[in-house]
């Protein structure tokens, strides 16, 4: 067992008193690791509601008081979830493609995304082996919803937060195995870190200066409604993907 892959970080904080409340009331301690890995995954894929915090870098207990998040901070929360149940886990950075953020992220806003913009998904480590966990991005209501609208595609898709070659039936709860949701729009591959707080020092975040201001004040509100309405069916435009 290497400990590295089980310590509290800043952002991985799992000893913060509302993550250890979550775990105590829903008695996820008790049960065996198949099960505590899932039922935190299914948890942060579809309690934790699809949306745009205001930074990458913010700590899991952030994470859960939004509500929701994104592919690095849902990523986040899952880790310190993890490892508050004693479970193995590291995190893996890459760059998407933004062509598969297209209709999540209004076409008046989306001169502010980066061309490759910073991603991430969880390896946790399971019967002796590492699992790749990155279908906990999209809740199920909002994936639903952006299936039903393109009901017509059943393989290759890309935009709305979605880049898979099986649109119509994606891998994304917890079964032991890989899950993917946006691994089509995979770029760029950094590697593995013990922690996102390693990543972050060395990488950045998406965005900085004015830009990222703006982001944290305006845009993101604007992204939230949008993927909001997305998520009810009354988005406020409609765009192939």
């Amino acid at each position: 067992m290497n400990q590295e892959y089980l310590k509290k970080t800043e952002i991985v904080n799992f000893e913060h008193p509302t993550i250890q409340s979550l775990i105590t009331e829903r008695k996820w301690h008790v049960l065996d690791d198949y099960n505590k890995i899932g039922t935190a995954y299914q948890f942060v894929k579809d309690e934790i509601l699809f949306g745009y915090n205001e930074s990458d870098d913010i700590s899991a207990s952030k994470v859960l008081s939004d509500g929701y998040g994104q592919c690095n901070t849902k990523g986040n929360l899952l880790m310190a979830l993890l490892r508050g149940l004693g479970i193995q886990c590291r995190f893996h950075g890459f760059t998407i493609d933004q062509q598969l953020q297209k209709g999540a992220i209004p076409t008046y806003v989306f001169w502010l995304a980066p061309k490759y913009i910073i991603h991430s998904w969880v390896e946790v480590y399971f019967e002796g082996r590492w699992i790749n966990l990155e279908g906990f991005i999209l809740d199920n209501q909002y994936l639903t919803s952006i299936q039903q609208k393109f009901n017509q595609i059943k393989d290759n898709f890309c935009g709305y937060g979605v880049a898979t070659k099986c649109f119509s039936s994606p891998d994304t709860d917890w079964r032991g195995t890989d899950t993917y949701i946006q691994k089509e729009g995979i770029h760029d591959d950094f590697g593995l870190y013990n922690s996102p707080d390693e990543f972050y020092l060395e990488k950045g975040t998406n965005l900085s200066g004015v830009k990222r201001w703006m982001y944290q004040k305006v845009i993101r509100h604007l992204i939230n409604f949008n993927v909001t309405n997305l998520r009810k069916n009354k988005a406020l435009e409609v765009q192939n993907a």
